[in-house]
């Protein structure tokens, strides 16, 4: 009976411990219902916040500028040309440009005035009757100076020698000015005329002058590209065309500033020549000048043509020596025969000079000239001079250009059938 406090003792027991083991058990579960709390609250709290301070920033309209970077706009790149031969021409035309310039011409003018003449005013006080007859009038108050035309020429030399066209400077009571490529203006002074070969050399005071380098004509070839440059209509300054040589060797018959004249051996080119290129440089792809523009063709499109410039450069050598161009001379008139002449004149031979009067009666042979000195008489055929055929490719005219005045020169001539041989020392043919 006395062990009854045991099972007394053990309840006991379990009613001391088993609330504990219930606190044990909850304490967990309200730390994570705390956590679970605490985070859906937060999120509530978050969320409303955020929206609050959204609706307030859309109430005030605050905006922020986004950051941008300005990028430098890239500098253009020069343009490249897109061949050899366009580059070429490009450095001929930047090389060559300054070295060519405008001729003015400008030359006193009279100034005449309008006015009219009644020639009954004394009739009306006679018939007390008005007359109203008046007749026009012109007379002449003063003079003006007035541009007449203009040219183009380039530097030869830097003291101021300029290549240009006879015709172009022809007037010689008008006066020249030379525009330079950079706007300056200098009086030009005409030191010959080479009317001959349409060729005129001036000049203007200073030194250091860009120049153009002279080619070599002789050694020309058709379909050679070469480039224009020049005054064209005499308002658009250093015009550019370019083009090609068509033909070499041409006789040409060109009218200009007065003067009517033709010309042998001449170069032939589509490259567009226009009024105011006359006395222009036509260049080659080595920026050297092989001709002098002069004339293009009326009526046609892209035929222009040129004098050689090997043609010029005696000129030039002799305006340096003597101050002067002089032009040898024989003293005949003649006609270069050929097929056509042969047969209708019943002549022994199809080439040389037949030695005739002029078409209005002039003499044969001029008197007091070197071919009346050795004999020559009408009727003569001259076959070669110095040892070159006369034919009609290689005429009279542009094998005595080869000479001076004093040379001494052996003509082989065909008279009665016969051949014979005269030696003539030539003149100086006056313009």
């Amino acid at each position: 009976m006395e062990e009854l406090p045991k099972p007394g003792f053990q309840l006991e027991y379990q009613k001391l411990s088993s609330p504990k083991r219930r606190r044990i058990f909850f304490l967990p579960l309200l730390i994570l219902l705390s956590f679970v709390a605490g985070i859906i609250g937060g999120i509530f709290v978050q969320s409303y916040f955020y929206f609050e301070i959204k609706n307030l920033f859309q109430k005030i309209s605050l905006s922020f500028p986004e950051r941008t970077i300005e990028k430098p706009e890239p500098s253009p790149s020069p343009y490249l040309p897109q061949t050899s031969q366009e580059e070429a021409i490009i450095n001929v035309v930047k090389k060559a440009s300054s070295a060519v310039v405008s001729v003015i011409i400008t030359k006193d003018i009279p100034k005449l005035k309008l006015y009219y003449e009644e020639p009954f005013k004394g009739l009306e006080k006679f018939f007390d009757l008005p007359f109203e007859f008046k007749i026009p009038q012109w007379r002449q108050e003063g003079v003006e100076k007035k541009e007449i035309g203009g040219g183009t020429a380039f530097f030869i030399s830097e003291d101021g020698l300029l290549l240009t066209n006879a015709h172009v400077v022809f007037d010689k009571e008008a006066d020249y000015t030379v525009l330079t490529n950079d706007g300056k203006k200098y009086p030009a002074k005409v030191l010959a005329r080479d009317t001959v070969r349409d060729l005129a050399i001036i000049k203007i005071d200073g030194h250091g002058f860009p120049t153009l380098k002279l080619g070599n004509s002789d050694d020309l070839q058709i379909g050679q590209t070469v480039i224009a440059i020049g005054n064209a209509l005499g308002e658009f300054r250093n015009t550019v065309s370019v083009g090609v040589i068509s033909g070499l060797g041409r006789r040409v018959t060109a009218a200009g500033g007065g003067i009517i004249q033709t010309l042998e051996d001449v170069i032939q080119t589509d490259a567009a020549i226009n009024k105011g290129n006359s006395g222009g440089p036509l260049l080659n792809l080595k920026g050297e000048v092989i001709g002098v523009n002069f004339a293009m063709a009326a009526g046609a499109e892209n035929i222009g043509f040129a004098i050689p410039i090997n043609q010029a450069k005696r000129a030039i050598e002799q305006v340096k020596k003597f101050g002067k161009i002089v032009y040898p001379f024989l003293g005949i008139r003649y006609i270069i025969i050929d097929e056509e002449i042969q047969r209708q004149n019943r002549l022994p031979v199809n080439y040389g000079a037949w030695v005739q009067k002029g078409e209005k009666g002039e003499p044969a042979i001029f008197p007091g000239s070197p071919a009346e000195k050795v004999g020559l008489k009408e009727g003569d055929i001259i076959l070669e001079f110095n040892g070159e055929k006369i034919t009609t490719e290689n005429p009279l005219a542009k094998i005595i250009m080869k000479y001076t005045p004093g040379e001494k020169v052996i003509l082989k001539i065909l008279r009665g059938g016969k051949e014979k041989t005269i030696e003539v020392t030539l003149a100086e043919r006056s313009e």
